[in-house]
């Protein structure tokens, strides 16, 4: 008697098969790949994987600014956007462990900028702002482990 997969174990395969065509296209060495509960990742045998640089431009979400004490009465009546996390990784706020932040609280960005790393199976990923105006809040330390949609930067924007 046959046994007949599982409508997960389907698209599970499903899945794979997918990943297997990407990493064949982008020359990928691993890949990994959380969906639904469900977390595949694939490795070719004998190659060690090389950091690359990868860009991202990071999704902005707008938010109310929540007034505070300390802000002017200008600051805490204007809009905020949130720049968040693309990916599941390890966020760093400068290009090396000896180099300067890509950006500070106060500091004034623009769109496109380069604002910080977020490493992910040994890619070092670029995010960039979608948005220009002035960073209020970083709330992530360099070199925490970051989720996907976890807020990167608070920016007031131009």
């Amino acid at each position: 008697m046959e046994k007949r997969r599982s409508s997960s174990e389907r698209e599970a395969f499903k899945l794979i098969e997918e990943m297997l065509q990407l990493m064949e296209a982008r020359g990928l060495v691993e890949l990994e790949l959380e969906h639904q509960g469900m977390r595949i990742r694939l490795k070719k045998a004998g190659q060690a994987p090389s950091p690359q640089v990868v860009e991202y431009v990071a999704g902005v979400v707008p938010q109310a600014a929540a007034p505070a004490a300390s802000k002017s009465p200008d600051e805490a009546g204007g809009r905020r956007v949130v720049i968040k996390s693309p990916m599941v990784g390890t966020f760093y706020r400068a290009p090396a462990p000896d180099a300067p932040p890509f950006v500070e609280v106060g500091q004034e960005i623009d769109d496109g900028q380069v604002i910080c790393i977020v490493e992910a199976m040994k890619l070092m990923n670029e995010i960039k702002s979608e948005v220009a105006g002035r960073i209020v809040e970083i709330p992530v330390e360099s070199g925490e482990a970051v989720e996907f949609g976890q807020s990167l930067f608070v920016v007031e924007p131009r």
